[in-house]
């Protein structure tokens, strides 16, 4: 049985286009009609991305999917949809203003050559907010912006987009009588295609401009910009390319088992911080930290703070544990509390200082501490690292914490560093669990 011929894809229930009397707006998209018209394309596998502007209104007068984001925006959304579903026609449209405030999202998809049809509704200003001047404004054009003249350079967009990479180019204007035909070979092109289609703003650019459709055509000539298709080319498309070495890298995920396999001492949700430098392994430490308390039973949580710096600079983790669902993922009031570097002390002086006696502070005894409410350790947590082997004073701090709390089992966090662990780097961290361990005794 032959599919059903699709005769229109603007339903008439969605209700007349709402542009200005005369706007290019409304000729663009009956154009955009007749060439989907053209191609029948399956409406549930076609998305009209749009963003702000009174293109933007566009996507939901079309039987096809929508997308409406934030302004400039519309080429990124596409790129997402085609790279997540590769089987969809994606059309994204967009305005001369969205132009320039997205750019270099412009640039990213001419380079990358992704397969989607970007079409752009240019009236050379912003109709939607007043009619002030956009990146295509031709010089001398008067707008709310430029009441004496643009004295600006336009932006050649095809010359812009096919310098950079786009495969397929196309100028024209809305009256054209080809324009579907060119649409129908824009979606057709396997790779990124583009129409900067020029259009009558009746609004506000027409009225200062004595603009009309002859002067419209007169335009292009006038500002040294050639019309029809510029640029045809073959070059690989970035989807089926990205699929190729994607899957020509895949290796099988990692799975991580987290069966329980031991007891935990716990009937509330607990907190601990862990302060040190980066490079001590704080982060990593955490993380089996927390796996080890997944061991036992418990939900585990971990927020990381650190600089964009490498190897300079604090590292700070927190970690929370609770047999019942964790909900609430910050630590506004610590349980337990670990020093184990300058860096750490200089980036949680000011929590220190507000710590409740509820919580007990371990740091390294070489460390001064502010003054502090809570239950203070003071141990040679650097020193035993040291004896243990480098990076290793997070886990000697943790370790310690876990032989004074009894949160849960010192052998279920043996068993995390085993499992999740190399074999070098767990045989230094179980010396370092056993020196925590004789520190807290």
């Amino acid at each position: 049985m032959n599919a059903p011929v699709n005769a229109s894809y603007m339903p008439k229930e969605a209700g007349p286009l709402p542009f200005c009397p005369g706007c290019g707006h409304e000729r663009l998209l009956k154009e955009l009609d007749r060439a989907l018209v053209r191609l029948q394309v399956d409406p549930s596998k076609t998305v009209i991305v749009t963003d702000i502007g009174c293109i933007g209104l566009s996507d939901r007068y079309f039987s096809t999917s929508g997308f409406h984001g934030l302004h400039g925006r519309s080429i990124t959304y596409a790129t997402g949809l085609k790279l997540a579903r590769p089987e969809l026609t994606v059309i994204a449209l967009i305005g001369d203003g969205g132009c320039g405030i997205g750019g270099a999202h412009l640039l990213a998809a001419a380079r990358r050559n992704l397969d989607i049809t970007l079409i752009i509704a240019n009236n050379f200003n912003y109709g939607m907010t007043g009619g002030q001047h956009s990146a295509t404004t031709p010089a001398g054009g008067i707008t709310a912006t430029t009441v004496g003249g643009n004295i600006e350079s336009p932006m050649d967009i095809c010359a812009t987009l096919g310098g950079a990479g786009a495969t397929w180019v196309y100028r024209g204007m809305t009256h054209d009588a080809d324009l579907a035909e060119r649409i129908e070979q824009g979606v057709r092109h396997p790779g990124f295609a583009v129409l900067d289609v020029w259009e009558l703003c009746t609004a506000y650019y027409t009225p200062r401009n004595d603009m009309n459709k002859r002067e419209l055509m007169n335009l292009a000539e006038n500002v040294g910009m050639s019309t029809g298709l510029l640029v045809e080319r073959e070059r690989s498309e970035f989807g089926a390319a990205y699929r190729a070495a994607s899957s020509a890298k895949a290796r099988a995920p990692r799975r991580i088992v987290m069966e329980r396999a031991f007891d935990h001492a716990l009937d509330r949700q607990v907190g601990v911080v862990i302060a040190g430098s980066a490079g001590q392994k704080v982060k990593s430490a955490a993380t089996i930290f927390g796996r080890a308390g997944m061991l036992c039973g418990l939900d585990a949580t971990q927020k990381d703070d650190y600089p964009i710096t490498i190897m300079t600079g604090h590292s700070l983790s927190e970690i929370n544990f609770s047999p019942e669902r964790i909900e609430y993922t910050a630590i506004d009031s610590p349980d337990w509390f670990a020093v184990v570097s300058v860096d750490g002390l200089k980036k949680t002086r000011k929590w220190i200082t507000q710590l409740p006696p509820t919580c007990t502070l371990l740091i390294d005894e070489t460390l001064e501490l502010p003054s502090t409410q809570a239950r203070v350790l003071a141990l040679p947590i650097i020193k035993a690292a040291k004896e243990a082997g480098r990076f290793t004073s997070s886990v000697v701090a943790m370790s310690a914490i876990l032989a004074r709390s009894g949160i849960f089992p010192l052998a279920a966090y043996e068993e995390a560093i085993n499992r999740y662990q190399s074999a070098g780097v767990a045989e230094t961290n179980l010396k370092a669990v056993r020196k925590g361990a004789e520190l807290a005794a």
